[in-house]
């Protein structure tokens, strides 16, 4: 992943570690997808006790888990950079106040300089 976005500069990683919280959001998606593939599959094969069909559901299931992980990790950061950081179209034309060391931030709201 860039350190920044290379249209607007935002900084992607907002602290040490922020990524860390990506895997509750991919958590969450994996237990969504496979409530998903259970409801579909019980309606498409059915779902017994007395033969296989839910060993073959966990393969299947397993099987599609393995194959969205990729999309699921992306789309888990950027539903959880959502979280934090906010588009203002009113704003987003408003030049951006440069710290010495590169980073963007807003004026401080007293008027003093850093």
């Amino acid at each position: 992943m860039p350190e920044k976005c290379p249209v607007c500069g935002q900084h992607y990683e907002l602290e040490t570690g922020f990524w860390f919280g990506t895997g509750y959001v991919s958590y969450a998606l994996g237990v969504a997808l496979s409530v998903f593939n259970l409801i579909w599959y019980w309606l498409l094969f059915g779902l017994s006790w007395k033969d296989d069909s839910l060993l073959y559901w966990l393969a299947v299931n397993g099987v599609i888990l393995v194959l969205v992980q990729p999309w699921m990790m992306r789309i888990s950061r950027a539903i959880y950079l959502y979280f934090f950081v906010y588009y203002d179209e009113e704003t987003a034309h408003l030049p951006d106040t440069v710290h010495k060391h590169g980073e963007h931030s807003h004026p401080h709201p007293a008027g003093h300089s850093h």
